[in-house]
């Protein structure tokens, strides 16, 4: 069993930063990658950012350059660096843990709230 919990979120102001944490515990070995997405009101949860299967990175159009994923394996904690917020970045952000086996749910957190104040 895989468990993600997520901490960083808060409010900040337009052009304001905060960092985003996320720690896996349980049976790490069955995550294949991890990333991170959100979901606004009355919106589809969106991907934001996430590790490819070859460790490079992919981001959602509107963060590119101004959010960064990365991770330290040894504390099987990735983190999402959010820079240059506007308002548009509220949303509930949610840790993602893509199984190794294709039989398996996807995992995920339970979310940490960002809003961003004009």
């Amino acid at each position: 069993q895989v468990r993600l919990v997520e901490s960083g979120g808060g409010l900040v102001q337009a052009g304001g930063s905060l960092r985003l944490s996320c720690t896996a515990s349980g049976t790490i070995s069955d995550i294949n990658t991890m990333g991170w997405y959100r979901q606004a009101p009355g919106k589809h949860r969106e991907l934001v950012a996430r590790f490819t299967s070859d460790g490079s990175t992919h981001y959602e159009d509107s963060v590119r350059g101004r959010f960064t994923i990365s991770r330290n394996n040894a504390k099987d904690t990735v983190y999402l660096q959010m820079n240059n917020l506007n308002p548009e970045d509220t949303a509930v952000y949610y840790c993602h843990g893509e199984p190794i086996y294709a039989d398996f749910p996807d995992f995920w957190g339970q979310g940490t709230q960002v809003t961003v104040s004009s």
